[in-house]
């Protein structure tokens, strides 16, 4: 997790050329694998009628929807979970959209399930200092929580589905004050709503990987265990103080056990361009290629043009994704930018209700809506860019196609009442419908169990 910015830096009226930060065409959402047709075979009897009748089950036609606020409503085919650009056999079930516009679900590029306090009483904070402070009030938290983490972390992640989000990476805590208990809450959590969300589950050595014996074996057991599917880090010299040695370990486990890496990186400056260019090397070296993360980066936002250029030449070039949850104007990271260099960039939540803030939703539209609040964007198409980095951009930080609507793209949609794309980023309106895999997964802003 991140501390939270100073008050000045939460000011987002000071630079106006913060609009720019997301400027730039919306790219082309890349096509998805083949088209999966409806059955149109004559009637039969027997085991060939129940296989053509289950076959009709998984076929939905969700009539009178405006995909991205189109003008003309139309018909979306769903089969097998999937858009199809074929006719629906007959006897399809049928959902009316009245209207409503279509949008792709959102994907949380970075949460921390495991600390959340939602659905619980109000917890009252303490000051803190910095990072020490906070890892502190964490274990106290956890420890005076009485419902465990798996009970919390499936509130919060069910309220994420009912808010339209498709998939979500999950830090959770790890070290020697849990043990593997975070992993093994969100773990349980994710099991439940397999069928409506997609789940990426990170160790994250909050109390870090160096400064606190016994973190390196926890991450090697949850690797070994397959309870994970990365392996994450903390401020390798701001918080840990040993570079190379944390980097070691976290890349080494990664490699060892096949998983990926998504590291926390909140060092400005010459810090966190050292770590940077550790990540850069040792990405290259393993060829972890498209494996690896770096969330926050708070060291890009200030490099100049010549300098982010030169390291964004690297990540892209290295399949290096990055992560923001838009803190403020000058941490948030420059998206378009670095997206001009091939760099996958993510949207992220971050901690939601715990000991380091009291605020969060989990809503990733909400997010979307600070992401064009705090870079101060006013354009039709930058309103979109900011849905887009929501959902698209997400889905490419975590390896999921995109739900764009064409044939063969994930049924994963939201219906929502609006006029148009850029009117739904500013308004946030109700998720009427949230659709998984072409089932509806919540109505009306609630989660269907």
């Amino acid at each position: 997790m991140q501390p939270p910015p100073t008050p000045s830096a939460l000011s987002r009226r000071t630079v106006l050329a913060g609009a720019a930060a997301l400027a730039g065409a919306t790219a082309t959402a890349a096509a998805t694998s083949g088209t999966a047709q409806a059955a149109t075979a004559p009637a039969a009897t027997g085991a060939a009628a129940s296989a053509r009748a289950g076959r009709r089950d998984r076929t939905v036609v969700f009539r009178n929807v405006r995909p991205f606020g189109a003008a003309k409503p139309t018909d979306l085919v769903v089969v097998d979970g999937r858009i199809s650009d074929g006719p629906a056999p007959h006897g399809a079930k049928v959902v009316d959209g009245g209207g409503r516009i279509a949008l792709p679900s959102l994907v949380d590029a970075h949460i921390h399930p495991d600390k959340t306090t939602w659905g619980g009483s109000w917890v009252s904070r303490r000051p803190a200092s910095g990072i020490a402070d906070y890892v502190a009030q964490d274990v106290e938290l956890f420890r005076s929580q009485r419902r465990p983490v798996a009970e919390r972390a499936y509130g919060l992640m069910s309220h994420a589905v009912a808010r339209g989000t498709r998939g979500m990476r999950a830090h959770a805590d790890v070290a020697p004050a849990y043990g593997l208990a975070g992993v093994e809450g969100v773990a349980e959590a994710r099991e439940r709503l397999r069928h409506a969300l997609d789940v990426q589950i990170v160790a994250f050595p909050q109390h870090g990987v160096i400064r606190t014996p016994g973190t390196a074996a926890l991450l090697e057991k949850a690797a070994r265990e397959g309870v994970i599917d990365m392996i994450g880090g903390i401020d390798p010299i701001g918080f840990d103080q040993a570079l190379d040695e944390q980097l070691d370990v976290v890349f080494g486990i990664a490699d060892r056990h096949g998983v990926g890496v998504d590291i926390h990186l909140h060092d400005r400056g010459e810090k966190g361009m050292r770590a940077m260019r550790g990540i850069v090397e040792r990405t290259r070296a393993l060829s972890l290629a498209g494996k690896v993360t770096v969330s926050h980066v708070f060291c890009l936002p200030g490099l100049t043009d010549g300098e982010l250029g030169a390291i964004a030449t690297d990540l892209g070039e290295q399949d290096i994704a990055l992560t923001t949850v838009a803190p403020s104007d000058s941490l948030v990271l420059p998206i378009a930018r670095l997206r001009e260099h091939g760099v996958r960039v993510g949207l992220g939540s971050d901690g939601v209700r715990d000991s380091w803030s009291p605020f969060g939703d989990a809503d990733m539209m909400h997010r979307a809506h600070i992401l064009g609040w705090v870079t101060d964007v006013r354009l039709d198409d930058e309103l979109s860019e900011c849905y887009r980095v929501a959902t698209h951009g997400g889905a490419d930080v975590m390896g999921l196609a995109h739900a764009d609507f064409r044939a063969g793209a994930p049924a994963d949609f939201v219906l929502v009442r609006g006029e148009c794309l850029p009117q739904v980023v500013v308004d946030m309106p109700r998720r009427d419908m949230v659709v998984h895999g072409g089932v509806v997964v919540a109505r009306d802003g609630e989660f269907l169990a």
